[in-house]
């Protein structure tokens, strides 16, 4: 059973996100946490491959390997949380992404993972990420097996306020240690970089132009 300690550190910033907006929680293609517990075993990994599946109810698909203690959990409880890192946490991130929890006992200890306590869930959530998304699994059998990819109803949502309010992302205004990791490869991330906006109204003009 982990000992990790829990945390309100990031607790009186973090609101509910609307679950038909949950989705835009990882449009961006951010690297993300991957938690689960059963038994009373927590653990979290790392994970670049994850992105938004579907509206209603709000899916989404994660790459999670055989090899990791993570998975088993995430099989025999049915459930796990995708959380997204920020860029004050890569040094957490890149650790339980290179690290197992089958080798090194105090993995998470080592990594400096705590927990965010919300009354709301009984999940291991992350404290200090920006966004947090607690998933039922929808289980694929041939999916899971085939390509390690893993399906999860989101049931529950929530983010850090100062970086995702009203169903949007913030970082023009959020503090840089806020914005998040994109993983490349061999300890090497970039963190999320400027806006670009583009005229909507122009946009379907030239579409309807097209036609």
């Amino acid at each position: 059973m982990s000992s990790v300690s829990s945390s309100s550190s990031s607790s009186s910033f973090v609101l509910p996100v609307d679950l038909s907006k949950a989705y835009r929680l990882l449009n961006h293609g951010p690297t993300v946490l991957v938690s689960a517990r059963h038994a009373g075993e927590s653990n979290v990994m790392a994970a670049a491959w994850a992105c938004a599946l579907d509206y209603s109810p709000p899916k989404l698909t994660v790459v999670i390997d055989k090899a990791t203690r993570t998975r088993a959990l995430v099989e025999q409880s049915g459930e796990f949380v995708i959380q997204v890192p920020t860029r004050a946490q890569a040094r957490l991130v890149h650790h339980v992404g290179t690290h197992s929890a089958l080798n090194e006992a105090d993995k998470l200890e080592r990594a400096g993972v705590e927990w965010l306590e919300l009354p709301e869930c009984d999940l291991p959530l992350v404290d200090g990420c920006s966004a947090w998304m607690a998933c039922r699994l929808v289980s694929e059998p041939h999916n899971q097996a085939a390509y390690d990819l893993f399906i999860g109803e989101i049931v529950g949502a929530w983010a850090d306020s100062r970086v995702f309010r009203d169903g949007h992302w913030l970082f023009e205004s959020a503090p840089d240690a806020l914005r998040s990791l994109h993983y490349i490869a061999g300890g090497h991330f970039y963190a999320i970089g400027d806006a670009v906006d583009v005229d909507v109204d122009v946009d379907v003009d030239v579409e309807q132009s097209q036609d």
